[in-house]
């Protein structure tokens, strides 16, 4: 993963719960890929055979809300999903992504503004995200470096793994 992020939008509202991002009837599997076939099928039902590797999702306020299930973000990144932009997040998933590698930032300014289809770029090192349907320049808190290397290495796991071989070696 690189530190730049380019991608058509797709757009959703507030409270985007987790179970419309992955319905609870396909919660008897872990696999990223049938998680990604069914990702938020009940908002948009053409969602996950229209959305193409590396688009981002832009909602409004407390994406993510509900249960804590780790299903709701993994059904996003294997959707091929490449950032996630809201107003706010609910803590729970906030921490789901971040512990997957699935970048998400906070902006009030980019959520109100950024429409479906537009092209957004996102820099993670430096917070900022670029409009490039309308030219406005958004900015978000920046990831600290240790958050960008966890997003970078695919997550909380691959990150341990990795600084484990570290050690070794």
């Amino acid at each position: 993963m690189t530190n730049m992020i380019k991608g058509k939008v797709w757009r959703f509202g507030d409270d985007v719960d987790t179970d419309l991002i992955i319905p609870a009837r396909y919660l008897n599997t872990s696999d990223p890929q049938e998680l990604a076939a069914h990702c938020m099928e009940d908002v948009d039902p053409s969602f996950a055979q229209k959305v193409q590797p590396g688009q981002v999702i832009v909602a409004g306020k407390n994406f993510g809300c509900g249960s804590s299930r780790e299903h709701a973000p993994l059904a996003i990144k294997s959707a091929g999903i490449s950032c996630v932009i809201a107003q706010t997040f609910a803590r729970i998933f906030y921490r789901n992504a971040i512990n997957i590698g699935l970048p998400i930032l906070e902006s009030v300014e980019a959520s109100a503004e950024i429409k479906d289809g537009d092209v957004v770029e996102v820099s993670l090192e430096e917070g900022k995200i670029i409009n490039h349907t309308t030219g406005r320049i958004y900015q978000s808190k920046p990831f600290p470096e240790f958050m960008q290397k966890l997003i970078s290495t695919g997550g909380l796991i691959s990150y341990v793994k990795l600084r484990l071989t570290e050690k070794e070696g």
